[in-house]
């Protein structure tokens, strides 16, 4: 973090995160990609081959909608930044502190949204399922959903910041 922001509150750093994160979302798309940028960004210590990785991650892995919501996803890779097993402790055992914060995040993305898969939420959002690789699907979709992507990014976001501003920050 910079001496700016060490001077802010977890909530306030929250805010800052899920600002961006939805704006990113509205702009760019990619949730992952935008809630790694956005706690980077705020809080420090995500890298851009961390970012970049992210990408195939979007629209339940592939676009494919099957897989997990990928602002979730992007969530799970913020928290597992700051709580993760080094590789250098691969051999120590599980590391069930990131494992502990990370179904808390899917416990509370669950309980907030009313699943944990693109095809679930595109459902919750729109009422049906799309195919994201059949453009006219994709166009429909994007009309369908108005902002609601770029909502659940931005709470994901503001989420992780604010359990990893709480425990010091990034490490």
């Amino acid at each position: 973090m910079t001496p700016l922001q060490e001077t802010l509150s977890p909530q306030e750093l929250a805010a800052q995160a899920e600002t961006k994160a939805r704006q990113y979302e509205l702009d760019y798309g990619a949730c992952p990609q935008c809630i790694l940028r956005a706690v980077g960004e705020t809080l420090g210590g995500i890298d851009d081959a961390t970012i970049k990785a992210s990408h195939g991650l979007s629209g339940g892995g592939a676009l494919s909608g099957l897989g997990t919501c990928g602002a979730l996803t992007g969530g799970l890779l913020a928290l597992s930044a700051r709580y993760g097993r080094e590789k250098g402790a691969m051999d120590k055992g599980r590391c069930l502190i990131n494992f502990k914060k990370c179904q808390g995040l899917v416990d509370r993305f669950r309980a907030t949204f009313g699943g944990i898969t693109c095809e679930e939420l595109q459902e919750k959002f729109t009422g049906r399922r799309f195919n994201l690789w059949h453009i006219e699907e994709y166009k429909a979709f994007d009309e369908a959903r108005g902002t609601q992507c770029a909502d659940a990014t931005g709470a994901v976001a503001g989420w992780v910041t604010e359990e990893i501003a709480k425990a010091g920050g990034m490490r």
